[in-house]
C-alpha cells in the first residue's frame, strides 16, 4: 500500500510514484556515504558489511516491498555455488544459467507493454554482478600468467563470506541502477584502501558534488522536456499525419531527451560511489587523483562525439566493460571477431528483456557500428576524404555528421523503448525504414566507393596486409 506522503509528492512532481521512489533512493545514497565516511570508515569489516547489506535491503523494501526476496534468493544461491562447487567451470556455467534464467523468468512473469519500474530493474544489475563474481572466483584459482591485466585485478584469491557477498550485492551506491564493480574493488573499499589519503576518508566531496550537480542538471532537462517527447506520441494519428522530415527530426530530439533519463540516474549514482571512495581510481598521468572508477557516463564525449562508436563508448560504460570482459573476450575460442561481437550483442539484448524491440535495437547497432568502421577506414585511406576531414570546411561536415549521427542513434532506440513489434513496426513504417535503407545502401556501396576514392597502389597494399 502506497504511503500518503509518497502519493502527494508524486502528484506534485507530476511523475509516477515508482520513479519518484527510485530517484529518492539514489539520492539517499549520499547521506549513507556520509555516514560511512564519518562513523564507519574505521570500523571492523563486519560492521561495514552489515551497514551496506541493511541499507541496501531497506532501499529494496522501500521500492519493491516483499519482492526483495528475489534478490536475496539469488545472492544466497550464488554464495552456495561458490562454497560448494569451488573454482570450476561447472560453477561458472551453473551461475550463469541460474542467474540468467531467474532474471528472464522475472521478465516473463512481470512483462507489460510499457516500461515499468519493478524488481527486475535492479535485478538485471545484480545478475551481472553475481555472474561476474563467479568468473572472478574462478580466475582466482589460475596462475597470474594465465590472466590478462583486468582479470588479475579482479581475481579473488579466497572464497568470500556470505556477509561479504551480501554487502557487495546490496551496496547502496550500485544496487538499484549500477554501476558494475568487482568484489575486489568492494573489498578494497571496506578495507579503507580506496582513498587519496591513507588511513583517512577520501577527499572526494568536491568531485562527488560535481557529479551530483551534473546529474541534477540532466534530471531537470529530462523533467522539462520529456512530456513534450513522450513514447506514446509515436502511436498517435497526429504523428502519422506529420510530414516525413518532421517524423525524422522528432526521433532525433526524442532520443536526446529520453537518454537523459539514464544519464541523470547514472551520474547521480556515480557521485554516491565517489563520495564513499569506491570511485577512487589512483593517480592519473598528470599526477592528479582520479575519481572515475565507477563512471558510467562520459557526458562531454556523449554530447560532442559525431561517431556512433563514440556514443556507445560514453554510455553505460561499466556495463559495456563487464560484457567485454566476461562475454566478448571469453569468446576468443570462436576464432572470429564478428561472431564474438554478434554473440555479445545478442547476450545484451536478452539481458535487457524478452521483447522483440531489444533484438531489433542491438541488431541495428551491430550494422551501424560495422558500417561506421568501414567508413572511418575509407576516410583514412582516401587522400581526398582525409584532406576534407582536415580542411576549414570540416565544421560544416561535422554539423551534417552530427545530424546523421543523432538521427540514426534515435532510430534503434525506437524499438528499444516501444518493446513490441506492432508498435515499433508502425513507427518504422511511418519513416519508410529509412535507417535500414541508409545503412544497407552504405554497406553495399562502400566497396565501390573504395575503388573510386582510394588509389590502386594503396588498395593492393591493403590486400597484401
Amino acid at each position: 500500500m502506497a504511503a500518503p506522503w509518497m502519493e502527494k509528492l508524486s502528484e506534485s512532481l507530476g511523475s509516477p510514484e515508482p520513479a519518484v521512489r527510485l530517484i529518492l533512493s539514489v539520492l539517499i545514497g549520499y547521506p549513507c556515504a556520509l555516514l560511512y565516511r564519518r562513523v564507519l570508515f574505521h570500523q571492523p569489516a563486519t560492521i561495514v558489511h552489515l551497514f551496506h547489506t541493511l541499507s541496501g535491503l531497506a532501499l529494496a523494501a522501500f521500492n519493491f516491498g516483499s519482492q526483495l526476496y528475489h534478490s536475496a534468493v539469488c545472492v544466497l544461491v550464488q554464495f552456495l555455488m561458490l562454497r560448494l562447487m569451488g573454482r570450476t567451470v561447472t560453477a561458472v556455467l551453473s551461475s550463469f544459467i541460474f542467474q540468467m534464467v531467474y532474471l528472464l523468468a522475472g521478465y516473463y512473469y512481470t512483462a507489460t507493454e510499457e516500461y515499468d519500474i519493478k524488481w527486475t530493474m535492479p535485478h538485471c544489475v545484480l545478475t551481472l554482478k553475481l555472474i561476474g563474481l563467479s568468473f572472478d572466483y574462478y580466475d582466482g584459482g589460475k596462475e597470474p600468467s594465465q590472466l590478462n591485466a583486468e582479470q588479475q585485478k579482479a581475481a579473488l584469491p579466497t572464497v568470500p563470506s556470505l556477509l561479504e557477498v551480501c554487502g557487495f550485492a546490496y551496496f547502496y551506491g550500485g544496487f538499484l541502477v549500477g554501476p558494475q564493480f568487482t568484489l575486489r574493488s568492494y573489498q578494497r573499499l571496506v578495507a579503507g584502501e580506496l582513498t587519496d589519503c591513507p588511513g583517512k576518508p577520501p577527499n572526494s566531496v568536491i568531485p562527488a558534488m560535481k557529479r551530483f550537480g551534473l546529474g541534477l542538471l540532466c534530471l531537470v532537462i529530462y523533467t522539462i522536456f520529456s512530456p513534450h517527447y513522450s513514447d506514446s506520441y509515436y502511436l498517435t494519428d497526429e504523428y502519422e499525419a506529420q510530414p516525413f522530415w518532421y517524423r525524422c527530426v522528432f526521433i532525433l530530439l526524442w532520443a536526446k531527451v529520453i537518454l537523459y533519463k539514464y544519464v541523470s540516474c547514472w551520474v547521480i549514482a556515480e557521485g554516491v560511489c565517489i563520495l564513499s571512495g569506491l570511485g577512487y581510481n589512483g593517480l592519473g598521468e598528470d599526477g592528479n587523483h582520479k575519481w572515475d572508477a565507477c563512471a558510467n557516463m562520459k557526458v562531454w564525449l556523449f554530447e560532442t562525439t559525431p561517431l556512433f562508436t563514440g556514443t556507445i563508448s560514453s554510455f553505460n560504460i561499466n556495463t559495456n566493460a563487464w560484457v567485454a570482459r566476461h562475454v566478448f573476450k571469453r569468446l576468443k575460442f570462436l576464432g572470429n571477431k564478428i561472431l564474438s561481437q554478434m554473440a555479445t550483442l545478442m547476450f545484451l539484448a536478452i539481458w535487457h528483456g524478452l521483447h522483440s524491440g531489444y533484438i531489433i535495437c542491438f541488431s541495428m547497432e551491430f550494422i551501424i557500428v560495422n558500417v561506421e568502421r568501414q567508413v572511418q577506414a575509407l576516410v583514412k585511406d582516401s587522400p581526398l576524404l582525409s584532406k576534407l576531414a582536415h580542411s576549414p570546411l570540416y565544421p560544416l561536415v561535422y554539423v551534417l555528421q552530427q545530424f546523421v549521427h543523432w538521427l540514426f542513434m534515435g532510430y534503434p532506440l525506437v524499438p528499444f523503448c516501444l518493446f513490441t513489434y506492432d508498435k515499433w513496426l508502425k513507427v518504422y513504417s511511418s519513416v519508410y525504414f529509412c535507417g535500414h535503407l541508409f545503412f544497407f545502401a552504405a554497406y553495399l556501396s562502400l566497396p565501390y566507393l573504395r575503388k573510386v576514392l582510394v588509389p590502386k597502389k594503396q588498395q593492393s597494399e591493403k590486400k597484401q596486409d
